[in-house]
């Protein structure tokens, strides 16, 4: 299993600074997003470099990775002055997994801080700012950014690497593309073994000069190392999403015998093959990646567990892995599926229904899909009696509606 997320220790923050929070919090509340835009403008004019190499650009565009600072900071100040406040270490281990594959290092969250703090004043105002609430927001930021830089030091470790330093050049020895999912199965002399569920990010060097970077589960079972198994979707442009920028780059430029460049694998949503309770897999469409590699794991481990995967697709020709699925299943004795599409035969009709299902009893439940999805599951396992410590999940975007479960 992953490092586990470290306990937030309250009491780092004083009696004094946690008074000025509990005053101020509802005004940075009331003007949290206004902060993260006007905050993110200003690093990205000082330091574009990070919008160009790390940040992902298409979620700067449409707001999400703002809504995402928000919600962290936000929610940390208020855990930190609420003793009965849970903390919602599921997040914040989201958090430090993703920065670990982006090859965040302890330097940036200086940069982070200088022009957050910039944001802060310039929207609030220096008479609201005052030197005590510029203290005591200073301390809560640098609790949060410690425990982080501390978590992501011990991921780094974990995967033999050197902060920050997690990627690697690897060779593309097999692509196999199925509608319009590209499988790639890549071999480097130095990638380690992965856990079921993880992913690694993947470089995409654009024309434009951006170095941009995307996650992609590993669908292998990742049990020797040197090889790993990822999948990517070409994504059109749809309402108000544009289209995928590195997937589609990917598809269109990474053929067998090139080179591309990956990280090393993370992610907390990670199958712990070695336990014997029921598991309950559930997925919609591309969603799917993460639950493969978990079979594969259990496969390649005979695990004589439980296992029901559960997934929805729009259609049997859009049920990419349908094959893999089913073959996987075959090798988990007490393994099965049940599969809805949209429209079209080929299996029960319409979205995921758990009332047509029989759960088995004490599962862990692993999601992965779209938002909607997403919330669609978390009511209907919640409905089901199914308590949230069971269930385990992986976004495809920065979200905050999720940072309570």
């Amino acid at each position: 299993m992953t490092t586990p997320f470290e306990k937030v220790d309250r009491s780092e923050l004083s009696a004094e600074h946690a008074d000025v929070i509990r005053a101020t919090l509802p005004l940075v509340g009331k003007n949290i997003e206004e902060i993260t835009k006007l905050f993110y403008k200003t690093m990205f004019g000082k330091h574009p470099e990070l919008l160009s190499n790390k940040f992902n650009r298409s979620n700067q565009k449409q707001g999400a990775q703002q809504r995402a600072l928000a919600s962290s900071i936000a929610t940390f100040a208020s855990m930190l002055v609420d003793p009965d406040s849970p903390v919602p270490e599921k997040f914040f281990a989201r958090i430090g997994h993703k920065h670990a594959a982006l090859g965040v290092t302890e330097d940036e969250y200086q940069i982070v801080h200088d022009n957050l703090f910039y944001a802060i004043v310039e929207v609030l105002g220096a008479d609201v700012v005052t030197a005590d609430v510029a203290a005591a927001w200073d301390s809560v930021y640098w609790i949060f950014a410690r425990t982080l830089i501390n978590f992501e030091k011990k991921l780094y470790a974990e995967v033999g690497a050197e902060p920050g330093k997690v990627f690697r050049t690897v060779s593309v020895v097999d692509r196999k593309d199925v509608g319009d999912v590209a499988i790639f199965t890549v071999e480097g002399s130095d990638l380690p073994r992965h856990l079921p569920g993880q992913y690694i990010s993947v470089g995409a060097n654009l024309p434009d000069g951006a170095r941009q970077l995307r996650q992609y589960s590993l669908l292998d079972a990742g049990n020797a190392g040197g090889r790993y198994v990822f999948a990517v979707k070409r994504v059109a442009a749809h309402d108000s999403a544009p289209e995928g920028e590195v997937s589609n780059w990917i598809w269109n430029n990474v053929k067998s015998g090139v080179e591309v460049e990956i990280s090393l694998p993370f992610g907390e949503l990670v199958l712990d093959v070695q336990a014997e309770s029921p598991v309950v897999l559930i997925s919609a469409g591309i969603g799917a990646t993460p639950m493969i590699g978990m079979l594969s794991s259990l496969e390649a481990a005979k695990s004589q567990r439980t296992v029901l995967y559960l997934h929805a697709a729009a259609s049997q020709e859009a049920d990419t892995f349908a094959s893999q699925r089913a073959s996987l299943l075959e090798g988990i004795p007490n393994g099965k599926s049940e599969v809805w599409y949209s429209h079209g035969p080929g299996a029960r009709s319409g979205h995921i229904d758990l009332s047509q299902v029989e759960l088995p009893g004490s599962a862990e439940f692993y999601l992965c899909g779209g938002d909607a999805f997403l919330k669609d599951m978390r009511t209907a396992l919640d409905e089901n009696g199914i308590p949230s410590s069971k269930v385990h999940f992986e976004l495809f975007s920065p979200n905050d509606w999720l940072i309570d479960y």
